[in-house]
């Protein structure tokens, strides 16, 4: 039934998110549309009347936690018009339409029309799923989001034509789409309108942006940056094949931050080839030197995966002495997992959990080394602080243009506010500098 023929005065709502960033974008949008037909959001202890759960597949535990969280959320909201989306939703519509309570499971395709599948709220004997197949996933819905913090989320892009042999989320997303450049701008002049000072750039491939529309991300960045609005970009991760001019046009721009994210997912060669990954070590290693050439104190986060299927141990020694050679800033380490029709089946040697798990933990004993070397090098430098909410109880923190945590005198600062600092010790239990405000 469409919001037309029914009002959601009156109504409570609550929203779960599980996954990435543009999950949790996406969520803020259905919510916003929800609240201005009426809706209110759940407060703490309220039973909702209607639950909104974007789910992620990204991982076998993914899978696992999007159905624990269903089956926890309709147990606390027994009454309420239960409708799942996300990921999970599009890759396994039955599964999740047989879970006891769920109303509705929407699609990628359906993820923006929420509003048009509440059913007045009558609740379902049995749930029902409205997907469709992974090429006629073809609309693009549009997000801007405010997180709890500071900064906006705009998703410029999604889907993903790569199809590497360990994931899902091609399938999941459907092919490479974007809006045009100027609703993008568009939005980011209206967050700067509404007191946000940075924005991160989330999509699935972002550097692929441009497939629909004939353009490139280049082409984007360049007119997002003349938004005066916005104070600060974040690029949230691109792949290093696609970073050639946005390297130069980083260093040299207004807004855009000296913090790259870019997926390495193995040191070998030999397993970049099992994953269909199109690149060696020596195109990302020449990006790295490259970012650091002309932005020696940049932050650059790293993904890399663990426990590939084909990943012996010599691969793995060999990828792990290739990495630790890289002048990168953090590591974000996934243990690889089987994926349910993906190539990668295919491909022998199966990796055991136990030595997944010590990989991992090797490889996060080498991220936190090059992280605190990179902060300590940082300390007796003056930076600029943008000024994030605190959680309750803890001090004022915020976070340098090169993505260094600091922490602030709370009595001294106001959030949201870009201050001036001088940067001092490591603070071990808060992964953060110590700031000293420069009058």
């Amino acid at each position: 039934m469409g919001n037309a023929e029914f009002t959601l005065e009156g109504r409570s709502a609550s929203f779960f998110t599980l996954g990435c960033k543009l999950n949790f974008s996406e969520t803020s949008t259905i919510m916003r549309q929800l609240i201005e037909a009426g809706a209110h959001k759940a407060v703490k202890g309220e039973k909702a009347d209607i639950c909104v759960i974007n789910t992620c597949s990204v991982t076998e535990v993914a899978d696992k936690k999007c159905r624990q969280a269903i089956h926890k959320i309709v147990r606390e909201n027994p009454d309420a018009y239960i409708v799942v989306t996300g990921c999970y939703g599009q890759l396994q519509p039955g599964t999740v339409a047989d879970i006891p309570g769920v109303d509705i499971v929407l699609g990628q395709d359906q993820k923006g029309n929420v509003l048009e599948n509440l059913n007045g709220l009558v609740k379902r004997d049995h749930g029902i799923s409205k997907t469709v197949g992974t090429n006629d996933i073809k609309n693009f819905v549009p997000s801007c989001s405010r997180g709890d913090r500071t900064r906006f989320f705009l998703k410029v892009q999604d889907g993903c034509d790569y199809y590497c042999t360990y994931c899902t989320v091609a399938y999941a997303r459907g092919h490479s789409r974007n809006p045009s450049i100027e609703s993008l701008v568009a939005q980011a002049r209206q967050a700067g309108q509404e007191g946000g000072r940075e924005i991160v750039i989330t999509g699935v491939n972002i550097g692929d942006f441009g497939k629909s529309t004939g353009d490139s991300f280049i082409d984007l960045i360049r007119e997002l940056d003349k938004v005066e609005e916005i104070s600060r970009y974040r690029i949230s991760s691109i792949e290093p094949n696609l970073l050639d001019e946005v390297i130069d046009f980083v260093a040299g721009s207004r807004a855009f931050m000296p913090h790259f994210h870019i997926p390495l997912q193995s040191g070998s060669n030999e397993v970049l080839k099992l994953m269909h990954r199109r690149y060696e070590r020596e195109v990302f290693a020449d990006k790295v030197r490259r970012v650091k050439s002309v932005m020696p104190d940049a932050f650059i986060g790293v993904d890399v995966i663990v426990g590939m299927r084909g990943e012996t141990d010599e691969l793995f020694e060999d990828a792990y002495r290739f990495i630790e050679s890289l002048d990168v800033t953090q590591l974000h380490v996934f243990s690889y997992s089987e994926r349910p029709g993906t190539a990668a089946l295919r491909i022998p040697h199966k990796v055991s959990p136990q030595t997944k798990h010590e990989r991992s933990q090797r490889l996060l004993e080498l991220s936190d080394r090059k992280t605190r070397a990179f902060y300590e090098a940082h300390i007796g430098h003056e930076a600029t602080v943008l000024v994030e909410k605190p959680r309750r109880g803890m001090p004022a923190h915020g976070f340098t243009d090169n993505y260094i945590r600091v922490e602030l005198d709370s009595a001294q600062v106001q959030e949201n506010s870009l201050v001036r600092v001088l940067l001092g010790g490591f603070n071990a239990a808060a992964d953060a500098l110590t700031g000293t405000i420069i009058k």
